[in-house]
């Protein structure tokens, strides 16, 4: 446990200096040890044998609040003690609650049709702060509290995105390009020479193919703020059977080799959309992630979980053992914001046996769907760039990363789209002015 609570210090402060100045803070409530700090976290009974892992240990509503921070366990009290700064809040156990996602892993029972943990259950969302990064917040008051403390070395990070990750799930990457679809369209859609078009024509005739479109946005935003700051990803699946994994496309087709083409010439990143399948029996994520390193030749090291739905922290050990180094699953299908609390990349903490392991979690700052769908947040075009602009300067604040999940199908103009509104292509162009603009 010692290497874990070290962990979260050493993130809560953050920056290069972070190793040194950690030994300055302490978490403990031995009055013996305080001289030895300049700021003590007094622990509160959060991490006790007896408490972790009952209902005793899960915040209580509604939350105190400390120098307007929401504070999930311990009191706003502080208090010099000597030289030290004594701080009664306990940000160490609040940090760590939602870092790990303690409380899903609480509430096995809790889980909608697809076996996830709805966002509106959270506590972020019942105590109002869904929209804010508090772990991030918390940093930022250690920091504070560190040059209150005389500690000289302790400076503000200015604030800035450090990488946007303009990511996108390949769900379904073409409309008509199947003999199936042909016939479909031909039926009911706009007769034979307009299904031929999409079926037999170049790709950019089908109306899902919105990737160059993606990639031109990508190359607006490199020029503005530099390539090294921004990254375009794209998860591509290479299993799953069953209905919510539909369409199965197969990777060795012409048209996703193409599409394939495209990512490389662009130099997009191509990460494992493990399959619906996969998130029920994650076993399958290394045979899924060797298919497609098989067809793209090249190691795959990113992972999205299709429908966000990784589920328990068993999900993570098979990433793990898979290879996979970094996740992109972390975010609430039902509503947009910062299920972690943090808008930084961090080693995920397994709260079953609490070891730090070496996958790192992207937190997903924005899906789409997530904004406007009538079951989640049943937004319109000026409520969810509204919005939207609200959690993107939480992350210039925080100095964080912004990872943005708009799929290739929810933004066609040729057909009706795959949502229930027709904006998404005009949210996405305007994030991307916004980001452009800063």
């Amino acid at each position: 446990m010692k290497a874990v609570i070290s962990y979260i210090i050493k993130f809560l402060i953050g920056g290069e200096n972070a190793g040194a100045l950690s030994s300055l803070v302490g978490y403990t409530s031995d009055p013996n040890q305080f001289s030895r700090y300049r700021v003590v976290i007094i622990p509160s009974p959060f991490f006790r044998d007896e408490v972790y892992g009952t209902t005793e240990s899960m915040p209580k509503l509604p939350l105190e609040e400390i120098e307007g921070v929401p504070l999930l366990f311990g009191s706003s009290k502080i208090e010099w003690q000597g030289d030290t700064w004594v701080v009664h809040a306990d940000i160490i156990a609040s940090a760590y609650f939602l870092l790990t996602r303690y409380e899903e892993i609480r509430k096995r029972n809790i889980r909608d049709i697809h076996g996830r943990f709805p966002g509106k259950e959270s506590l972020p969302f019942k105590a109002g702060f869904i929209h804010r990064p508090i772990v991030d917040e918390y940093g930022r008051l250690l920091r504070r509290w560190l040059r209150q403390a005389r500690v000289q070395p302790v400076v503000e990070p200015a604030p800035r995105i450090q990488k946007i990750w303009l990511t996108h799930d390949v769900d379904a990457p073409f409309f008509c390009r199947t003999f199936r679809n042909l016939i479909r369209e031909t039926i009911k859609g706009k007769g034979l020479i307009q299904a031929w078009k999409m079926f037999n024509g170049p790709l950019q005739e089908d109306p899902f193919y919105t990737f160059p479109w993606f990639l031109e946005q990508q190359n607006e935003l490199k020029a503005a703020i530099g390539k090294e700051r921004c990254e375009s990803l794209f998860f591509i699946k290479s299993g799953g059977s069953s209905v919510y994994d539909k369409p199965h496309y197969k990777l060795h087709s012409k048209d996703l080799q193409e599409l394939l083409l495209l990512c490389k010439i662009e130099k997009a990143r191509i990460g494992l959309h493990s399959s619906y399948d996969a998130g029920k029996t994650p076993a399958l994520i290394s045979t899924e992630k060797e298919q497609l390193e098989k067809q793209t030749g090249k190691p795959v090291t990113y992972n999205r979980h299709h429908y966000l739905a990784s589920r328990e922290p068993e999900d993570m050990d098979w990433l793990e053992k898979a290879g996979i180094t970094d996740d992109f699953t972390m975010g609430y299908p039902d509503v947009a914001g910062f299920r972690l609390g943090t808008s930084r990349p961090v080693h995920w903490i397994n709260p079953e046996n609490r070891r730090i392991s070496s996958l790192v979690l992207h937190p997903l700052t924005i899906m789409e769907c997530s904004l406007n769908e009538p079951v989640y947040m049943n937004l319109d075009y000026e409520d969810a760039l509204a919005y939207s602009r609200q959690l993107i300067q939480q992350v210039v604040r925080a100095n964080g990363e912004l990872v943005l999940l708009w799929h290739n199908d929810s933004i066609t103009t040729r057909i009706k789209p795959n949502v229930s509104v027709d904006w998404q292509r005009k949210l996405f162009a305007a994030i991307i002015k916004e980001l452009v603009k800063s």
